[in-house]
């Protein structure tokens, strides 16, 4: 059933998660009874939000939440709150009880991180500023869901407990000192732990230990009267600050699945569909309210942070749902006795129908916005564009580039050799602002969209290149492109040539396969060194380009090798610093600093609009220079700032780590 409902649901683009509630609404006690009342398998269920929460705890690091630390904290937990208590005055005057609301409220305010982040990761929206702004409310309600799970089982009990005001308290100072102390444990026995076993290169050893991590963490938890999911939700958090993240990422991942579809399955055998006629209209209510009422809340609050109409009504439709957190709110007060059966089935059903129409609103988030809006989000749309071209009116014969992560950069600067002007477009903000700063010519703005294209000069370009690593990203971008201009090249960067034949029909006029190129790249080195001449080498690999590369496509495929990838970073980072007067480098040469012992050299040197590389040792800086650093570990950059600004005095101020290139 599983199988055939999962199958059935990603056929139609619609989330996995309702197919398994669909299996349990039919298979369960309340349908086909062919899944009984089990306690165990509910436990299974509950062990899948275990691993949820620890999943969540290893995207949570402290320095992503740094970086967006006032959408976050701020717009987050102001619609978590007004959520809640919203939902809780509601229900209370319809006679619910406080305890009843509470759960309700908070199931209620929590939105789906699994159905928002993949649609609009499949919609390209996911940088986007309403995807950015809907990430941080999301992130804050994914931690926001470990309090409640531990206030449940205190309010458990009836509306005739009362609340013990010193319980709450020692139960609160519980969970920071066992925050505290996990954390410093942790820092200090997890790395070495991973370390010890990735030496080992065995898979088995390194998938066993992350269950023994994530497990005893939630065990621990709970055997102080906190939930499981707060002591997994540490161990991630933990473990997300290590260079393991990624491959314990990737291991958890199956059990997480498997177990997460279990406890989805059991959420939808306490749907009685037998009972919700009698309460359709308070269903009806809920439903207009998670839609209607909690998407024009959101709406509200993101224009206080954004000031743009546009995003904060497109922020409200992407999260105008209830989410898998609710369920597991929801299941926890069923089995605490805290929620009664109706109205635990009216909550239920609700969240399940906003989740059944959420795929829609997302996917047509722009269209919509466009309807209610209209002459309000052209301008803003055009506003934008204008400020684009603004920058950009005298450039002509340039090229175009679209993403300007690491091989965007690279890029760039071979065109800067060879004296070829280009305008970058990219939707990173960290990235723009320090590039800008060094006096890239790069522009915060969104590739996808034609007017953009064309404020940045489509009609007088030589080339658009395109090295966004998101394939849904490129494929509008070629849209966009061919829609004003039929001619000009388009490149598209690509990490393998599954999507090789797509984009060609879409109308690229080249597809530039990261595998492929790589596998030309050294046969190429290989039968020069075999003494063929360059040009039997250059007609061999164009050959093979001009055939979209299908003499690449096959090959036998041998066992897939799965040691562990946990090996240390090589990349380079770069950093910008602006000099001010009185800084202890004003005036200094620059063989005087000595930058070379922290491993970090000036790679460039920005002064007024002009910009040279590689500046000679011996050139004095100025005030309002601006140094444009390149260095191996990106810590370093805090400790050559502090050089820069008191010659080496504890620094009273610290710069952000610079973006991975």
């Amino acid at each position: 059933m599983s199988v055939g409902a999962v199958a059935a649901f990603r056929t139609l683009h619609l989330p996995p998660i309702l197919g398994y509630l669909l299996v349990g609404i039919v298979m369960g006690e309340n349908g086909l009874a062919f899944i009984p009342e089990n306690e165990s398998l509910e436990f299974m269920g509950e062990v899948g939000v275990v691993f949820l929460l620890f999943a969540i705890g290893l995207e949570f690091s402290l320095k992503q939440f740094m970086a967006m630390r006032t959408t976050i904290i701020g717009l987050g937990g102001l619609q978590v709150l007004i959520s809640t208590l919203s939902g809780v005055m509601i229900l209370s005057y319809f006679g619910v009880s406080w305890q009843s609301a509470l759960v309700a409220g908070g199931a209620m305010a929590m939105s789906s991180t699994a159905i928002v982040v993949k649609q609009l990761t499949d919609q390209a929206e996911m940088r986007a500023p309403h995807g950015q702004s809907a990430l941080g409310i999301l992130l804050f309600q994914d931690i926001a869901v470990v309090p409640f799970l531990v206030m449940i089982p205190l309010v458990a009990g009836g509306a005739e407990l009362e609340i013990n005001t010193l319980q709450l308290l020692f139960y609160v100072i519980m969970g920071g000192v066992l925050f505290f102390g996990m954390l410093l444990i942790g820092r200090y026995t997890l790395r070495p732990l991973f370390q010890y076993v990735s030496r080992t290169e065995s898979v088995e050893l390194f998938n066993i230990t992350v269950l023994l991590v994530a497990l005893t963490a939630a065990w621990l938890t709970q055997s102080m009267n906190l939930s499981l999911a707060l002591g997994a939700f540490l161990a991630g958090m933990l473990l997300s600050e290590t260079e393991y993240k990624h491959q314990i990422e990737s291991e958890i991942r199956p059990f997480r699945d498997i177990l997460m579809g279990i406890f989805f399955i059991t959420v939808g055998t306490k749907l009685d569909l037998a009972i919700l006629p009698s309460l359709w209209l308070p269903v009806l209510l809920l439903v207009l309210g998670l839609i209607v009422g909690k998407g024009l809340l959101i709406a509200v609050l993101t224009r206080f942070f954004v000031k743009n109409n546009a995003t904060s009504l497109r922020t409200g439709l992407v999260l105008a749902q209830g989410g898998e957190f609710g369920f597991a709110l929801l299941a926890l007060a069923l089995s605490n006795e805290v929620m009664s059966p109706s109205e635990a089935q009216t909550t239920l059903a609700a969240i399940v129908i906003s989740m059944a129409i959420s795929p829609f609103l997302i996917r047509y988030n722009e269209k919509i916005t466009n309807v209610l809006l209209a002459d309000t989000y052209t301008h803003q749309r055009f506003k934008e564009a204008e400020e684009v071209s603004t920058a950009v009116n005298e450039v002509e014969n340039h090229v175009i580039l679209c993403g300007y992560r690491r091989m965007g950069q690279n890029i760039a600067r071979f065109l800067q050799e060879q004296g070829v002007p280009y305008i970058a477009l990219d939707l990173d903000p960290g990235i723009v602002g320090r590039t800008w700063e060094a006096g890239d010519p790069v522009h915060y703005a969104d590739a996808t969209r034609p007017e953009i294209l064309m404020a940045a000069g489509l009609e007088r370009a030589r080339m658009v290149v395109i090295t966004v690593i998101e394939v849904e990203v490129a494929k509008r971008i070629i849209e966009a492109v061919r829609l004003k201009h039929a001619d000009i090249p388009v490149l598209v960067r690509t990490r393998d040539e599954r999507h090789l034949q797509t984009l060609i029909r879409l109308g690229a006029t080249s597809v530039l396969p990261e595998t492929l190129e790589a596998t030309l790249m050294i046969t190429q080195r290989i039968v020069e060194q075999l003494g063929f001449s360059p040009d039997e080498v250059f007609q061999m690999t164009e050959k093979i380009r001009r055939d979209s590369y299908r003499a690449l496509h096959s090959y036998y495929h041998g066992e897939r090798d799965n040691t562990l990838q946990v090996g240390k970073k090589t990349e380079a980072f770069l950093h910008t610093v602006r000099l001010r007067e009185g800084d202890y480098a004003t005036g200094k040469r620059i063989a005087a600093l000595e930058l070379e012992r922290f491993a970090v050299c000036i790679k460039a040197l920005r002064r007024g609009d002009i910009r040279g590389e590689e500046p000679s040792a011996d050139i004095s800086l100025q005030a309002d220079d601006v140094l444009v650093l390149e260095g191996g570990k990106a810590e370093c950059f805090r400790e050559v700032e502090n050089i820069l600004r008191t010659g080496g005095k504890l620094a009273k101020t610290a710069i952000p780590a610079p973006a991975d290139a």
